[in-house]
C-alpha cells in the first residue's frame, strides 16, 4: 500500500465561506474569499518571533506577499524580542505575551507557528481549539504524544495543518521525483541517503537550544524530519519499522575546554569553533539584544555538557512499499551537502547536492541516470535558482498564499505528512536508547 496523499485544497485549509468565484486547485491550501471581485487578504497571526518566524515568516512574507496577507499580531514569551522583531518585519502589528489574548483580540484564520520545536504542539493545538488553521515550521512535534495530541485535535476541531517543507520545493529535489515519476529505472527497490552537515552549519546546532533533547527531539526530528519528508514524497510511500544507531563523537563532552558562551570565552583564540556572533545583524538584534529577558544566548559553547543529543547517526528504514533506506547524518564534516542513491529494478538514480565545499564545483546539483547493462545515458546540472533554501522559500510561500497555483508534484504537505516525518525520527530516537527494530505503528493511532 502506497503512502495517503497527503495535500488539501484552500478551502480545506482555511475553512473560510468563499463564493462561487473562487477557484480552487488541487494541492494549494488556502482558499480565498472574494467580494464584488475583491481579493481579501489571509489574517495571520505569528507566533515565536525568533530568526525563521522574523526572517522568512514575517519581514520576507511581507515583502513580497502583501498582497495576499495581512498581520495581525505577534506573540512571544520574550516581549523585547517581539518588539525588536516588529521593527524588523515592518509591521504595526500588535505585541503579546498571551497566545490565547492575540487570537481572541486580533482573530486571525491562520497562526504560523515557528516557537522552539518542543513547543510547536502547545500553540499547534490552542490555535485549532481558537478556531485558526495553523502553519507550522517543522517538525510538527518532538515525540510521539505530541504528535497524537495534535492528530486528535485536528480530527476534534475539523482545522487543517500546513507543514512547511520547504525542502519539497528545492530545485534538485524536484527534479529527483520527476525522474522517479517517469519510471526511467524502474521499481524502487533500496535507497543509499547520506547527508553531510559541516564544521559551520553543523556546529551552529549544538551553539543553541537544538543541543538539548528536550528543546528539539535531536537532529533525528529537528533536522532529518526533512530528509525523511524528501524520502516519503519521492517514493510516495511511508515509514513502516526503523533501526538506528547514534553517538555523540565531535561536540559537547569531547571537547577539552567549555564555556558558556563565545563572546565571553577565555579559550576563543585556541577554540576551533569559535564564532562572532556580531557577523550577523539579525541575530545581534533579535538575540543579543534580547538575552537579558530569558538569559538565552545564541553563540552557546558547542561543548556544553548539557548538550544531550548525537552528532553521529546511522539510520535503517523498512517502508510500506518494501523499499529499504540506508540513512546516514553527520554533523561535523568538511563539507556540506547530500548524496542519495536510488536502486530501481532498470538502474539507478545518483544525486549529488553541492551545497559548501572548501574545492570548486561544477555545478550545485548533479543528477545522474545509468540504466542497467549500459553506459551512464543521462546527466544533468543544476544550478539554484534566487530565493533561500535555493529558490524552495518563494514557491513554499506561493503555495500557501496565492490563489490557483498548480501542484503537479504534490508537494503541499498536511499533518499526515507531517506526523511521517518526525516519525522516522522519533522512532530511530527510541530505537537507539532501547537498541530495538521500532514500528511506527506503535507511535500514533490515526483519527479515522
Amino acid at each position: 500500500m502506497r503512502g495517503k496523499k497527503d495535500s488539501v485544497t484552500r478551502r480545506e485549509f482555511l475553512g473560510k465561506t468563499a463564493s462561487a468565484a473562487a477557484v480552487v486547485t488541487a494541492g494549494t491550501l488556502i482558499s480565498k474569499s472574494y467580494t464584488a471581485g475583491q481579493q481579501n487578504k489571509t489574517r495571520v497571526a505569528l507566533v515565536g518571533t525568533g530568526s525563521r518566524g522574523t526572517g522568512m515568516w514575517g519581514r520576507d512574507l511581507l515583502r513580497t506577499h502583501s498582497d495576499y496577507v495581512e498581520m495581525v499580531g505577534l506573540c512571544d514569551i520574550n516581549k523585547k524580542r517581539a518588539e525588536i522583531s516588529k521593527g524588523i518585519i515592518g509591521t504595526d502589528a500588535p505585541i503579546f505575551t498571551d497566545f490565547d489574548e492575540m487570537i481572541r483580540s486580533t482573530n486571525p484564520s491562520v497562526v504560523i507557528v515557528t516557537t522552539v520545536d518542543a513547543t510547536h504542539y502547545k500553540y499547534i493545538i490552542r490555535a485549532m481549539e481558537l478556531g485558526c488553521d495553523v502553519i507550522t515550521e517543522k517538525p510538527m512535534s518532538t515525540d510521539e504524544k505530541q504528535c497524537q495530541a495534535i492528530l486528535d485535535a485536528e480530527y476534534k476541531t475539523g482545522k487543517k495543518i500546513m507543514v512547511t517543507f520547504n525542502y519539497r520545493y528545492g530545485f534538485v529535489h524536484e527534479k529527483t521525483k520527476e525522474i522517479l515519476l517517469s519510471g526511467d529505472i524502474g521499481r524502487i527497490t533500496s535507497v543509499d541517503f547520506h547527508w553531510y552537515l559541516d564544521v559551520y552549519h553543523g556546529a551552529d546546532y549544538f551553539r543553541r537550544l537544538h543541543g538539548l533533547k528536550n528543546k528539539s527531539g535531536t537532529l533525528l526530528v529537528h533536522k532529518a524530519t526533512h530528509h525523511f519528508d524528501l524520502m516519503n514524497w519521492w517514493l510516495d510511500a511511508e515509514p513502516a519499522e526503523v533501526f538506528a544507531y547514534g553517538e555523540l563523537q565531535k561536540y559537547g563532552r569531547n571537547g577539552e575546554f567549555r564555556g558558556k558562551n563565545c563572546r565571553n570565552c577565555k579559550y576563543k583564540d585556541k577554540c576551533e569553533f569559535y564564532w562572532d556572533i556580531s557577523t550577523r545583524q539579525l541575530y545581534m538584534q533579535i538575540y543579543v539584544g534580547a538575552e537579558s529577558v530569558d538569559g538565552y544566548f545564541r553563540d552557546g559553547c558547542v561543548y556544553r555538557n548539557a548538550i544531550d543529543i548525537w552528532d553521529t547517526m546511522a539510520v535503517s528504514v523498512k517502508y510500506n512499499s518494501d523499499v529499504l533506506m540506508s540513512y546516514s547524518l553527520n554533523a561535523f564534516m568538511p563539507y556540506e551537502g547530500c548524496k542519495v542513491g536510488f536502486n530501481g529494478t532498470k538502474g539507478r538514480l545518483d544525486v549529488r547536492y553541492y551545497e559548501r565545499q572548501p574545492w570548486d564545483s561544477p555545478a550545485e546539483g548533479v543528477l545522474r541516470i545509468t540504466k542497467n547493462f549500459a553506459r551512464t545515458s543521462t546527466v544533468l546540472d543544476l544550478s539554484p535558482p534566487k530565493g533561500g533554501h535555493g529558490g524552495a522559500d518563494p514557491k513554499l510561500r506561493d503555495m500557501i498564499f496565492k490563489e490557483n497555483v498548480p501542484d503537479p508534484l504534490n508537494q503541499s504537505a498536511g499533518s499526515r505528512a507531517g506526523a511521517m516525518s518526525i516519525l522516522t525520527g522519533i522512532a530511530g530516537v527510541h530505537s537507539i536508547e532501547e537498541n530495538r527494530p521500532v514500528e511506527i505503528s506503535e507511535l500514533v493511532k490515526f483519527p479515522i
